[in-house]
């Protein structure tokens, strides 16, 4: 696959005269991640391979992977991480380090020492399997483990050899690509909890808006009374601001009154739940406690919370089914 690179790498394959080779100059959207996986579908073969062509990856790793294949690994890598596998000794510290720290970043979602390779092979088969893919940057391997269902990673060591040519794609730039393509494969995998971490860390980006405002209010003399008012106030619509473009962002494309409407009651009715709660478990189960009070108060809170989030998750800012028409 080729994105119009002029390098001479079409020339190059017509001018080898193996019948068996093609190349395909690719238009539209470019990148390496949509590249390998238009190869992928355009592939009618059994067995896929990706591999970078300026022979960082060794070639001559491909018959251990098709053998791991064979043994029933559903997708190989050829890592640098297991016994065995070395990079370049010029590699550079703070690049071992940043493949490193992704490694770790993807860790809950593959056991792979090196699901960071840009060198793997899997069958047609499972790469039929996959669902919504959507890779960002470089790391599609992680993206076709996760969306795949991959159970089974193996791993054949090889030695990662540096370009001799041409300049490395990991920018600052990428970097940033990474950290959405894990947020996007962390809400995959872990949908609801990750929907409701990131609640409730727009939840806590509330309280300090609304003190700050409280505190900004009091300070140029308003009353107790409007300086409450104008903390929650604020604190409310960032709060929906935030969890419409981050939390939810799959449905900012819908109206935003009717969900800041919902928000508005789902929030109410969340601190009705709260004061519920724990105005029962103060009356009827911590009567006898020292600090009975604030242990219904944080009860209260929570119950509050998860009841709002549910309400924002499965309500305000559903999911659409649509029906396929077909």
């Amino acid at each position: 696959m080729d994105d119009k690179s002029g390098d001479g790498s079409v020339e190059a394959v017509a001018a080898s005269g193996a019948e068996w080779a093609s190349i395909i100059e690719r238009e539209g959207e470019r990148g390496l991640s949509p590249a390998v996986i238009e190869g992928f579908e355009r592939a009618r073969n059994p067995i896929l391979v990706c591999m970078d062509c300026d022979l960082s990856h060794p070639p001559e790793a491909i018959p251990q992977m098709i053998l791991a294949l064979a043994s029933g690994q559903e997708l190989v890598l050829g890592s640098r991480y297991v016994k065995g596998g070395s990079t370049d000794d010029d590699w550079g510290f703070f690049r071992w380090l940043n493949s490193r720290i992704a490694t770790l970043l993807a860790a809950p979602l593959t056991s792979a020492r090196d699901p960071m390779s840009g060198f793997f092979a899997m069958r047609r088969s499972d790469f039929e399997c996959a669902q919504d893919l959507n890779p960002i940057g470089y790391k599609v391997a992680l993206e076709l483990i996760v969306k795949c269902g991959v159970d089974s990673v193996g791993e054949i060591p090889i030695h990662f050899q540096d370009r001799v040519n041409g300049e490395s794609k990991l920018t600052l730039r990428e970097q940033l690509n990474y950290l959405k393509h894990i947020r996007r494969l962390y809400l995959y995998r872990f949908a609801n909890a990750m929907y409701f971490i990131q609640f409730i860390i727009v939840g806590a980006s509330g309280v300090v808006v609304n003190l700050t405002l409280l505190s900004l209010l009091l300070a140029m003399g308003a009353s107790d009374a409007v300086s409450l008012a104008g903390g929650i106030a604020l604190s409310v619509i960032t709060n929906f601001l935030l969890n419409r473009r981050f939390t939810f962002s799959y449905a900012r494309d819908r109206n935003p009154w009717k969900q800041f409407a919902g928000f508005i009651t789902s929030s109410c009715l969340g601190m009705a739940v709260n004061y519920t709660v724990a105005l029962w478990l103060s009356i009827s189960i911590f009567t006898d406690h020292q600090n009975a009070i604030y242990l219904a108060a944080l009860c209260g809170i929570a119950a509050g919370m998860t009841f709002n989030f549910l309400g924002n998750r499965f309500v305000v800012f559903r999911k659409e089914r649509i029906r396929d028409k077909r």
